[in-house]
């Protein structure tokens, strides 16, 4: 290997960051995190931080039209020079073997132009259109952070045959069980909040339960004695490993802390970009791993649906895990390095 393994990193939401560190803690000494907000949070693993790409744009949302060959590339913006001149520079001065890329068209395509081999990490989602399809032509591989019965059957059979399937990209580890009746509440930090008072409402009509809500939660007029509100926490690997019940969005982070963890799971996904979230909670359920809403339900509903969750066969959820991804990708990535 001619230099350290580069690991971009997207800065939405917190999976893509989770499942970089799982990767790099694997092989110490390999791999280089580039991304933006890296500072403090990425433990002993070497890291570029990068200027932010989302401000300033001017254009109103940036992206130049679905048919180019890029997703985000807005006129004038000091960010994204700043970006790429960080980026080429590091390339140039480093010189990778290799190059992984979760997830950027843009940042694929640049990697590629500094004649540098890239690995692209494909996610949940539709993503036949024409950006990602050059992305995906241009990588000496894909890596999907899944399990391949979690891919959409309608992915191309070329993309398919050139994706290696790594379940298991995740920090998260089963533990025993100390607190099986907790229901817990995981908002992520890639979109919007939960209602503070939905879930009050939730653990008002369920006295019995124990509930916590732990990640970004709005204001609560009333808490009741049954739920606790933490705020954003960096443990909530443990607390979704000894909690009876999961309640959270599809993002990447959560779902594969989920499936690690082996918890029952009420998913309710968010709008994505191509629709990630709704095609891997279809796919959660189409398998019989969670329990799919399409919003919070009603205060009166959730007895049932927590029985429910209760009552799911966990070996469906289980099965999509492989223990020892992190390794097995880190491994992956050192060979096609050399």
């Amino acid at each position: 290997m001619s230099g350290p393994i580069g690991y971009y990193v997207h800065h939405q939401g917190d999976g893509h960051r989770q499942r970089a560190l799982a990767i790099a803690k694997a092989a110490p000494g390999y791999f280089t995190l580039l991304g933006t907000g890296l500072t403090g949070r990425t433990e002993d693993i070497p890291y570029l931080d990068l200027a932010g790409d989302d401000a300033g744009c001017s254009h109103p949302d940036g992206r130049i039209g679905i048919g180019t060959s890029l997703h985000y590339a807005p006129h004038d913006h000091d960010g994204i020079r700043q970006r790429v001149a960080a980026i080429s520079e590091w390339i140039f001065r480093e010189k990778p073997g290799l190059f992984v890329v979760d997830v950027s068209v843009e940042v694929a395509m640049l990697a590629r132009l500094t004649s540098t081999p890239m690995v692209y990490v494909r996610l949940s989602g539709s993503r036949a259109d024409p950006p990602h399809l050059d992305a995906f032509r241009a990588a000496v591989a894909i890596i999907a952070p899944f399990h391949r019965d979690l891919d959409d059957p309608d992915v191309a059979d070329w993309v398919r045959d050139k994706t290696i399937y790594l379940p298991g990209l995740s920090r998260a580890r089963r533990h025993p069980v100390s607190s099986g009746n907790t229901i817990l509440v995981v908002g992520g930090r890639g979109g919007s909040p939960f209602e503070g008072d939905d879930i009050a409402a939730a653990a008002i009509a369920t006295p019995e339960e124990t509930w916590r809500a732990i990640g970004p939660v709005t204001a609560l007029q009333h808490v009741p004695p049954n739920l606790s509100i933490a705020g954003w926490i960096e443990t909530a690997d443990e607390e979704i490993a000894n909690s009876g019940v999961v309640i959270g969005h599809a993002g990447d982070g959560l779902v594969n802390a989920v499936i690690a963890t082996g918890r029952p799971f009420i998913c309710l996904p968010q709008p994505r970009p191509f629709d990630e979230q709704t095609l891997k909670a279809k796919r959660l359920e189409a398998l019989s791993a969670a329990i799919i809403l399409e919003a919070w339900p009603p205060a009166a509903a959730w007895p049932g649906l927590l029985r429910r969750a209760r009552n799911l066969n966990l070996s469906a959820l289980r099965r999509l895990h492989d223990p020892h991804g992190a390794a097995r990708a880190a491994e992956l990535l050192k060979s096609l390095a050399t």
